[in-house]
Order: structure tokens, then sequence, then C-alpha cells
């Protein structure tokens, strides 16, 4: 009885062992996928402020480009964004897109207290599928995500960053 008894016990451990080296594994492969998918800009499609679609396709060419995943009750998110505001002018050749899982009210709210919706290199979009977060590996607020102007990825920023810090990254200083 006791030889049994120890024989299912060394199972239960083994297959413990094994599950979780399965599952480790497989996280591991789900981060160096998406690490991989998110070198250049993967497809996209959300819904901008005005209740259309903005895919990749939509984004300049030959222009460097800042995803800030946000949400407008965020402390950090609001500093953020009322840093890009005040360096609107050094930000002019790089394309802001703003995406929150919000609704449209919320997020267009925040952009016109932000004063950012006059501008045509910054746009505010409505993850309302959630899956921003996934697609480019991101899960903290703020999170920034960098691209140059070939769409390659500079950099990922997880929290609030200073402009000298993002223009440096971006090098247009």
């Amino acid at each position: 009885m006791k030889i049994y008894f120890k024989s299912i016990l060394i199972l239960l451990f083994i297959g413990i062992l094994v599950f979780l080296g399965y599952q480790i594994t497989s996280k591991i492969d789900h981060k160096n996928k998406v690490a991989h998918n998110i070198k250049t800009i993967p497809a996209f499609t959300y819904q901008n402020i005005n209740g259309g679609a903005f895919t990749n396709k939509n984004l300049k060419k030959d222009t460097a480009i800042i995803f800030i995943y946000f949400n407008t009750e965020c402390e950090y998110c609001d500093h953020e964004a009322q840093m890009i505001e005040e360096n609107i002018t050094k930000l002019k050749n790089v394309q802001l897109i703003f995406v929150s899982f919000e609704k449209i009210e919320l997020i267009k709210k925040f952009a016109q207290n932000h004063q950012l919706t006059s501008y045509d290199n910054v746009y505010f979009l409505s993850d309302n599928k959630v899956t921003f977060a996934a697609t480019f590996d991101v899960n903290s607020l703020p999170c920034l995500v960098l691209y140059d102007k070939n769409q390659n990825l500079i950099e990922k920023i997880k929290g609030q960053t200073s402009i000298k810090i993002l223009l440096k990254k971006m090098n247009t200083q």
C-alpha cells in the first residue's frame, strides 16, 4: 500500500512539473511571437473619434509614429498628453496615435481638453474590441510604442516619459 501511494505521489509530482514546464514554454513562445510581430507595425483596425475606421493603411509613409496607449482617468496619461500638448511643435514630424479601450465620447472629451484635435498629425482611436494591448504587447498605462519612419520598432516605453527622452529616441530635435 505504501509503494502504491508513493508511486501515485511521484507520478502526480512529475505530472505537475510537466504541466508547469509546458505552461512556461507556451508563454515564452507567445511572448517571442508577439515581439516578432511588433518589430514592424502590425495590421490593426480601430475606430476614430468621428466614428470612422482607422487602420495601419491610414498611417503616413516616411513618418515616425508614436502609439500612446492611455486611459482618460489615468493621471500619468493626463500628464503625458499635457506634455505632448506643450511640445506639439517639436513633434510636428511625428504621427501621434492615442489609443484607448474606452468609449469614443470619453476619448473625444480627453482630446478636446488637451486641445489636440486640430493637429493633422494627432489621432485619437477607440480600441472597442480591446485588442491593442495583446497586439502590441502592452500591459501598463500609459505605454508608448515608438516606430521610426520605416515603421520599424524603436522601443516600448512603460509609464510616463519626458519630452527630452522622447525626442532623443525619435531623433527629432
